[in-house]
């Protein structure tokens, strides 16, 4: 539990204009390679995400039935939302689709159903007993900010929580449920690491940022030791170009333009900088909290490219076989999985507990809950957003699973 809540609780509403500039950023910088990325089908994606040791070398079950709760289908609910625009005020403006006129609510209307048992519905009342007397960080990009407000709408059917973050940092944002003793933060670090804007390397006029890849981004790192449970996540800000430094010395970019400067991968870049944030962790002697990985979020751009036509305009989920998954999703969620079966084998013989929040191939199914066009007024024209989700919305699940992690 951080220290010394009652001294900074202050009211600040994050600013709607600020938040929209951010994360319409993520996908002003999501480069062509969403598009030109040679298409896998689901069935291969399927099978090579289908791993058997998610949790101490053995499927990642949940009682009272065993099964893979990351592997299973959508389901109509009729029941849902749980939460509406009008009951939750945590809503960003770029995520409340209904309220920008999206015509079609179905895409609020489904559930995941895992293979061989089934998952409740999120249960604000249990959430907040297991977590009370603690505080829970997510720490990432605009699509971990999405995640956490999703779990605030959720929780806001029992109680609305009080906004203590420190109005001067738009990169750090808490909230303190009184009845509870619960803090819930925010950390916005898109790469996890260390990064400079404007690199002094770049000479393609383009304002690139550099990453120290064996570094880790401070704003969270220095912050981590007293939360109790920390949810990491980052995606597709690797894909844009950028500069790396590894040891202070530039060792490479991606798309940057730049003469006499090697060519470094994006999943490399990705491997070494959630390696370093494992790593992080890790040697904090004082940390002692649960560590959860939560996976790539799939983006669904169909029909040109991201910023030039493409838009994601189905209406309902996909069939497992149905669904094709382009080359560069498949490949970081490998990344990740790789990395993390590392710092798993690592945090267990330091007495710690590394958990998967495997959500890539159940979100692939999920081509229809995104904005598209309905996160912005009508009036003004940009980018159609196929890579964050819609709230109320299939990213909801993400923390109906979340819920059943933490009672394990």
């Amino acid at each position: 539990m951080e220290k010394n809540l009652t001294k900074i609780i202050q009211n600040f509403i994050f600013k709607s204009k600020i938040a929209l500039q951010i994360s319409l950023s993520l996908i002003l910088f999501t480069v062509v390679t969403l598009q030109s990325s040679k298409n896998l089908s689901f069935k291969k994606l399927y099978t090579s995400l289908h791993i058997s040791d998610h949790i101490n070398g053995a499927p990642y079950y949940f009682s009272p039935t065993k099964c893979d709760i990351f592997s299973g289908e959508w389901v109509h609910d009729s029941d849902a939302p749980y939460y509406t625009g009008e009951t939750c005020s945590y809503i960003e403006e770029h995520q409340n689709c209904m309220k920008h006129g999206r015509p079609d609510t179905e895409f609020m209307k489904w559930r995941w159903k895992p293979n061989g048992c089934e998952l409740p519905v999120f249960d604000p009342h249990h959430f907040l007993e297991i977590v009370k007397d603690k505080s829970m960080a997510f720490v990432g990009d605009s699509v971990a900010r999405n995640h956490m407000q999703s779990l605030l709408c959720l929780l806001s059917r029992v109680e609305q929580p009080l906004n203590i973050s420190t109005p001067s940092d738009l990169y750090i944002k808490r909230w303190y449920y009184q009845s509870y003793n619960f803090t819930l933060a925010m950390f916005w670090s898109p790469f996890l690491v260390k990064t400079q804007e404007d690199d002094p390397n770049d000479t393609s006029g383009k304002k690139l940022f550099g990453l120290f890849l064996d570094e880790p981004n401070s704003l969270w790192a220095d912050r981590i030791d007293g939360f109790d449970f920390v949810v990491m996540s980052a995606g597709h800000w690797f894909l844009r170009p950028l500069i790396y430094y590894e040891s202070g010395q530039l060792v490479g970019c991606r798309l940057c333009e730049t003469k006499n400067v090697t060519n470094y991968s994006y999943s490399l870049a990705y491997k070494n900088a959630f390696r370093t944030a494992f790593q992080t962790i890790l040697a904090r002697e004082t940390f002692q909290g649960r560590v959860f990985l939560r996976t790539f979020s799939p983006d669904h751009f169909e029909g040109g490219q991201w910023d030039n036509g493409a838009d994601c305009i189905r209406q309902k989920p996909m069939k497992i076989n149905d669904t094709d998954a382009k080359s560069y999703i498949l490949e970081m969620n490998m990344v990740q999985l790789e990395v993390f079966k590392e710092a798993q084998t690592l945090a267990q013989k330091r007495g710690l507990n590394f958990g998967l929040l495997d959500i890539t191939r159940i979100m692939l199914m999920r081509p229809d809950g995104h904005p598209s066009k309905y996160g912005r007024p009508p009036h003004l024209p940009h980018w159609n957003d196929c890579v964050h989700w819609c709230l109320p919305g299939a990213i909801d699940t993400w923390n109906e699973i979340l819920l059943q992690v933490l009672r394990k």
